[in-house]
């Protein structure tokens, strides 16, 4: 199961940062989950942290997304294997160099 953000949302900002799955992010009027990316914490903590932190209690779970324990396993360990890094890349030719996104 994904987790939602109802109306009842008061945009306190403490409920995205602690996603480890950078699943919630500002809506139009309020935060919203990816239902793609949540995985209730699964893989990382044993309790879902934005529900956690949220101080008006907004963050049900999904009732048009119901996914099982091992589903939840299985959407960690893909959105693991999608991580992207930054690293410093220096080209032979420049003396400095950008960070750039490698897939790992």
């Amino acid at each position: 199961m994904a987790l939602l953000i109802t109306d009842e949302c008061i945009n306190c900002d403490v409920c995205e940062p602690e996603c480890p799955n950078e699943a919630i992010h500002m809506g139009p009027e309020i935060y919203q989950i990816d239902p793609a990316k949540c995985t209730e914490c699964v893989g990382h903590f044993d309790e879902p942290q934005c529900v956690q932190v949220c101080p008006v209690n907004c963050i049900p779970v999904n009732p048009q997304w119901v996914e099982d324990r091992e589903t939840l396993w299985e959407k960690y360990r893909r959105l693991q294997a999608q991580t992207v890094v930054k690293v410093s890349v220096v080209p032979p030719s420049e003396e400095t160099g950008a960070p750039v996104d490698v897939l790992v």
